[in-house]
């Protein structure tokens, strides 16, 4: 996925979700540990948001393609996120992935798509 295709995505994304009644946050926040597409904001969670963009559901399509290692460096991003702003470090957390598929754009979102303790 180019660079733009991937920010034309996660826009839509955001704006999926704001639809749905989420807050944004912030968007592509990176430090050592990764990158974490979006956070949102719903009720009192905090909710770390992977999106991914495929042109078909070949390989099992955009939500297939966030293994373990990719959990993993997620959960690792977010700790770090959580530990530079306190303001949420009290708040429960929530990891959702959110798929784009096809040219007519299907969105798939999936909340609470894996766990992962800090």
């Amino acid at each position: 996925m180019s660079l733009k295709t991937g920010l034309v995505a996660e826009e839509q994304a955001r704006a999926y979700l704001i639809s749905q009644g989420l807050h944004w946050v912030e968007s592509n926040y990176r430090c050592r540990w990764g990158e974490i597409d979006l956070i949102m904001q719903e009720q009192n969670y905090l909710v770390f948001v992977e999106v991914r963009a495929r042109s078909s559901r070949g390989f099992g399509g955009a939500l297939a393609s966030v293994n373990y290692a990719k959990q993993r460096k997620l959960a690792r991003a977010a700790t770090h996120y959580l530990a530079s702003n306190k303001r949420y470090d009290k708040q429960p957390v929530r990891f959702d992935v959110l798929g784009i598929e096809g040219k007519e754009l299907q969105i798939e979102w999936i909340k609470n798509a894996f766990d992962m303790d800090f």
